[in-house]
């Protein structure tokens, strides 16, 4: 039997794809008269962050994207994830391409726009992103504008994008760093689990850090919370709890756990195309339409 790589997208059958037309155009056909009020702002650059690994950054950066390219909104998705999962799970044959964001950031001769290529994903850019981005840190150990290396290469695509997404790694290291500091918000995906809350404490330090030293303007835009099992006691516990410490900042929607939301990568879809009619689908819609709500506010 043949084997895939992961820079092959899974065949999928026709039908169901075209399917989801119809579904599309009725999720996304509501008139969003804040939209146009969006007009003439500000960037918006929104960094999905939170150093706990498995709590559905990458899934939410891909989707809530997604949900807002639909909607007719410019929008790019930074990888800056050394496992490069959003890369691998929106773009076929990355490897293809020579050069990666981690050259962009280490060489100032370097274009982000050489980088960025559109994904299988309808209306949204991506930054090509490899393994390489690991060595970033100790690269750039000493150099006085580390910090500041994505925000500087941001500036040369201001004013193309309405919006764009940074998906982050499990850490709180120089590549996160650079995300909070190029950001104008912070969006927590939280998973709800036992252990949901531990190391949230060092992450909002870390934001305060930034806020006072790098980027005075940063605001968390909001705690989503994921992997959400309402059958579950626990589960609902785990929501007061989230709920008791961030208070509104929490989301009005949860993100179900989802068997399409972990098939859809591996045919390099996001959720609205692979499986329009799905709860997974309904939720990202609403926590998209309640971001762009709250950016705007």
């Amino acid at each position: 039997m043949p084997t895939l790589s992961h820079s092959e997208p899974v065949p999928r059958k026709k039908n169901n794809l075209e399917k989801s037309i119809p579904l599309l155009a009725f999720y996304f056909s509501v008139d969003y008269k804040f939209l146009e009020d969006l007009k003439g702002e500000r960037l918006l650059i929104i960094a999905i962050t939170n150093q706990k690994g498995g709590v559905g950054k990458t899934t939410t950066s891909i989707n809530v994207a997604a949900a807002i390219a639909l909607m007719g909104k410019k929008v790019l998705l930074i990888d800056m994830d050394p496992q490069a999962h959003s890369t691998i799970s929106t773009i076929s044959n990355p490897e293809k391409y020579e050069k990666s964001l981690y050259d962009v950031l280490m060489n100032k001769g370097e274009k982000i726009e050489d980088i960025i290529v559109r994904s299988n994903i309808p209306g949204l850019d991506m930054s090509v992103t490899r393994i390489s981005m690991a060595k970033l840190e100790p690269s750039l150990a000493g150099e006085f504008d580390a910090h500041f290396r994505l925000k500087d290469v941001l500036e040369q695509i201001r004013g193309k994008y309405n919006y764009i997404f940074i998906d982050t790694p499990p850490t709180l290291g120089l590549i996160t760093l650079n995300a909070l500091v190029a950001a104008n918000f912070i969006l927590i995906p939280i998973q709800s689990s036992y252990l949901c809350l531990e190391g949230t404490d060092d992450l909002l330090e870390t934001i305060e850090k930034v806020k006072k030293i790098a980027n005075p303007h940063l605001k968390v835009l909001g705690v989503l919370i994921t992997l959400f099992d309402s059958r579950t006691n626990l589960a609902r516990d785990v929501v007061k709890r989230i709920k008791g410490v961030f208070g509104p900042k929490v989301f009005k929607t949860c993100i179900s756990k989802s068997v399409k939301l972990e098939e859809a990568p591996a045919y390099k879809e996001s959720i609205f195309t692979y499986a329009p009619g799905s709860k997974g689908a309904e939720q990202y819609r609403k926590v998209a339409e309640e971001i762009m709500s709250r950016a705007k506010s």
